[in-house]
């Protein structure tokens, strides 16, 4: 099967694209350097036997991705924070008008389409969200992403198979530096204070990169109704200040923070109804909170490590 994955060189993207391939699909990832990928990133894939291509969607020549059996478009801004202000326009051009472009370079071919939406789209959760529940979004970032969404519904009433997934608070190995667990393990090991928006009592169904990759994986070769809509997040809802807890006790030391103050647009609960996933795809998130983490403090170590090595060669040289 050949697959195109958009964002494959971030952080969900850059676990899902060799997963695929190992499975053994012929897989075409795609990023663009001028749009936040990094040459290192892109070249990892490479070296996974990956055929990869630089291309802005907004304005690159996107026919050959459409020339695919399946499509998941992971690429796009992220951020709650960064959407607000002077980031507002980067947010709706790499969210809505890349998903546009791409949702009508599709419209020939007709492959299976997959959208990665957020789970920011609900806004606060008094209770688990299911995926027919009234949307809330609550910034600009959510608001691109309910718009996405809104363009892949159209397709898929004009035939394209289209599924949107909603992913609750992904982490993991390799996740973004600005993202709250990187930022954290970071503290923990080096000792320098990360900022904590809020007081701590924010609650998120923290979602192991490894389980979303799977979920994405049967959404992508299962066949569903055009438009279907699915969670994909841990059924638990976990506070912040407890994850906080938890690293430290897997590190021996609990992370230095400072306060930040609340953070515009952030939530104070994400919770992830999932018998939709499970009754579709037969999918549910199985990875807990601690083993998660050991392994993304593993990872962060590694790099570490690896970075200190370079660090140590380059300042041996003459």
């Amino acid at each position: 099967m050949r697959v195109v994955v958009t964002g494959a060189a971030g952080f969900i993207g850059g676990h899902l694209a060799p997963a695929l391939a190992a499975a053994g699909h012929d897989v075409l990832a795609v990023d663009a350097r001028s749009r936040g990928a990094t040459p290192a990133g892109l070249a990892e894939l490479a070296r996974s036997g990956i055929t990869v291509t630089d291309c802005d969607l907004v304005t690159g020549d996107l026919g050959p991705l459409a020339d695919a059996d399946v499509v998941l478009h992971l690429a796009g801004r992220p951020g709650v924070r960064s959407s607000f202000g002077a980031g507002a326009a980067d947010t709706r051009r790499d969210n809505v008008t890349a998903t546009a472009r791409l949702l009508d370079a599709c419209a020939a071919g007709k492959p299976r389409f997959v959208l990665a939406s957020s789970s920011s789209v609900y806004g606060d959760a008094c209770r688990p969200c299911s995926e027919d529940d009234p949307i809330a979004p609550g910034s600009p970032y959510a608001r691109s992403k309910s718009d996405a969404e809104a363009l892949a519904q159209r397709a898929a009433d004009g035939g394209l198979p289209v599924v949107v997934l909603r992913y609750f608070s992904v982490y993991g190995p390799r996740q973004r530096p600005d993202m709250a667990f990187h930022r954290f393990i970071e503290a923990a090991l080096d000792g320098s204070p990360a900022p904590l928006h809020g007081d701590g009592g924010q609650s998120r169904s923290f979602t192991f990169v490894d389980d979303v990759v799977d979920a994405t994986i049967r959404a992508a070769l299962t066949p569903l109704p055009p438009g279907t809509v699915l969670n994909v997040g841990h059924p638990v809802t976990v506070r912040l200040r407890d994850a906080l807890d938890r690293i430290g006790t897997l590190l021996g030391a609990p992370p230095p923070t400072v306060s930040a103050g609340a953070a515009p647009g952030d939530m104070t609960r994400t919770w992830a109804a999932t018998a939709r996933a499970t009754e579709l795809l037969g999918w549910t998130a199985t990875t807990s909170l601690d083993e998660g983490l050991t392994e993304q403090i593993a990872w962060h170590r590694k790099k570490n490590a690896e970075n200190g090595r370079e660090a140590a060669a380059a300042g041996e040289r003459p």
